[in-house]
């Protein structure tokens, strides 16, 4: 019993430091990336250095031994890069997240607190499935607790009524996936060279037939 506590008051005090990190650096005057298209609130945890550190072995070391497991047919077993990003939800600020899917292979979503009220997430089918025979369950996210879903399965966030929210959301990608086909507009992707992991893609390299040229 003693340990299960000192287990609960640790996870509960690493997210509140975890917070109060976030928000040193969102009151800052430094250029801050927002998380993707749909979050006004929120903070890209590689601009803050946190990728080497923690992210990466946190994915490698953790996760990625339960993904090949529950994911083996949709990249769980080849994820070799990732998006990391905290997402914010405030009453006056963004309070709810549409109906939607992930630029990931695989998504891990870690609720950090602070406190709120209401504000489940539902989830529907995958992506593919056609909305009419889709029917929603509902999931409430208690803070200090993750949760691992495919990146392609449909899902949202219900208003907070109160209270400040902060999740934790790690997209995690396999390159042997996406590089035959692009999970967001399902194309074969175009690449153009950036800055760190990107969107996950990578240049395959090009083999020669040896015999062929004997």
């Amino acid at each position: 019993m003693w340990q299960d506590l000192w287990k609960s008051y640790i996870k509960k005090m690493f997210c509140q430091d975890f917070i109060q990190e976030i928000c040193h650096f969102e009151s800052t005057d430094l250029p801050k990336g927002r998380p993707n298209t749909m979050n006004n609130y929120g903070v890209l945890l590689n601009e803050l250095g946190f990728n080497a550190q923690f992210v990466t072995p946190l994915v490698q070391d953790y996760v990625t031994p339960v993904t090949r497991l529950l994911y083996p047919e949709c990249g769980g077993t080849s994820l070799d890069s990732h998006k990391a990003f905290v997402v914010k939800y405030k009453v006056g600020e963004d309070l709810s997240l549409a109906y939607h899917y992930d630029n990931a292979e695989v998504t891990l979503n870690v609720s950090l607190g602070k406190e709120f009220t209401e504000g489940s997430l539902y989830f529907g089918n995958m992506r593919w499935v056609p909305l009419h025979e889709t029917a929603c369950s509902e999931y409430m996210h208690k803070p200090t607790f993750a949760l691992l879903h495919r990146g392609q399965h449909m899902h949202g966030a219900l208003p907070i009524s109160s209270g400040e929210r902060y999740n934790l959301i790690i997209w995690m990608r396999s390159s042997q996936v996406r590089n035959k086909r692009c999970p967001m507009c399902d194309q074969r992707p175009e690449l153009v060279e950036t800055v760190g992991f990107g969107d996950g893609f990578t240049q395959e390299k090009e083999t020669v037939n040896v015999c062929a040229t004997l």
